[in-house]
């Protein structure tokens, strides 16, 4: 017979600080590491930030709108998750055509407004694209995470979080990095 694996959550109202720490440290531990690589990666675009001073002033925003979606994404289907009555593909469909949504109409609007601010259009289409593209990405970022750690019996409120906006930061970086340089260089 097969024996089913408990799920311990994070629960700070009932677990122990060390039991909280074993839990909560694993993810912390990893988005520690892959966050010094994304310095490493942005590095890697230093050309387009260094000749144009206002790529840089928007990297914050475009890692930021891609992190509050794919948060929502995960404080979402992490609470649904514990319902166990959740379908990850229905969430999955659902999701990414929200991603679509938000990136269409954010990129858009992001990009209007550089356009009007800083009267460059090839930063404004910079902005527009990255911001849709990372935006688009996030839920499906923070859905396969807190999937993954629900498969492997972890607790997906206390990992997805540092873990996706860790992948997503990067993601991000990764996408704004490539198209200001593709059209800006």
């Amino acid at each position: 017979m097969k024996s089913i694996k408990k799920f311990l959550y994070a629960d700070d109202d009932s677990e122990s600080i060390k039991t909280l720490v074993r839990l909560r440290a694993p993810s912390l531990v990893l988005g520690l590491l892959l966050g010094i690589t994304i310095s490493f990666i942005t590095s890697n675009f230093e050309k387009v930030l260094t000749e144009n001073i206002h790529v840089a002033f928007f990297m914050p925003f475009i890692i930021y709108i891609a992190d509050a979606i794919g948060t929502q994404t995960e404080a979402i289907y992490s609470r649904d998750l514990k319902s166990g009555k959740t379908k990850f593909y229905t969430y999955l469909h659902k999701e990414f055509i929200l991603g679509l949504i938000f990136g269409s109409i954010f990129g858009f609007f992001s990009g209007l407004i550089v356009l009007w601010w800083l009267q460059d259009i090839l930063l404004a289409l910079s902005i527009g694209l990255s911001a849709c593209i990372a935006i688009a990405t996030a839920p499906i970022v923070a859905l396969l995470v807190a999937q993954i750690l629900q498969s492997a019996h972890k607790d997906p409120a206390a990992g997805t979080g540092p873990i996706a906006t860790v992948i997503q930061d990067m993601t991000s970086v990764i996408i704004y990095g490539i198209i200001t340089s593709l059209i800006m260089l």
